[in-house]
């Protein structure tokens, strides 16, 4: 059978704090580890949405409304749903298995998912990934 959670592949988390939201595969593990005796996948997500433009917003309200906040996590297979969209990130030289566990190293690399995920919003790019899930 074909891979299906692959790099770069857009699911939605089902289970835990960031349930309901988007997020992209950085990368997958389809192998099992001594310490996650699973299949399991480093993930980067949306956990706080951009909210509407509108014309009479103000400068500084609009820099305000396109502010993205991400997560990093690394989910088990059964807690992502894999969806048909697929965005390209030059997330996999940066966001590894250290950035997940060392704080320090997690608040850099969430700085920089940030800074990209805002430059794709603000151009008009994979518009869907960037919408709240309505449900």
């Amino acid at each position: 059978m074909a891979k299906i959670m692959k790099s770069n592949k857009v699911v939605i988390v089902l289970n835990g704090r960031f349930a309901g939201r988007k997020a992209m595969i950085i990368k997958n593990f389809d192998e099992r580890s001594s310490d996650k005796p699973f299949g399991h996948a480093l993930v980067a997500g949306v956990n706080r949405y951009p909210g509407k433009i509108v014309r009479n917003l103000s400068k500084k309200q609009r820099t305000r409304l396109t502010r993205v906040k991400p997560f990093i996590r690394v989910y088990n297979y059964k807690h992502l749903m894999p969806t048909r969209y697929q965005i390209e990130f030059p997330f996999e030289k940066t966001v590894d298995h250290k950035a997940v566990r060392d704080p320090a190293v997690k608040k850099t690399v969430l700085k920089e998912v940030r800074r990209e995920f805002e430059t794709r919003f603000k151009s008009g790019k994979n518009k869907w990934f960037f919408t709240k899930l309505r449900f």
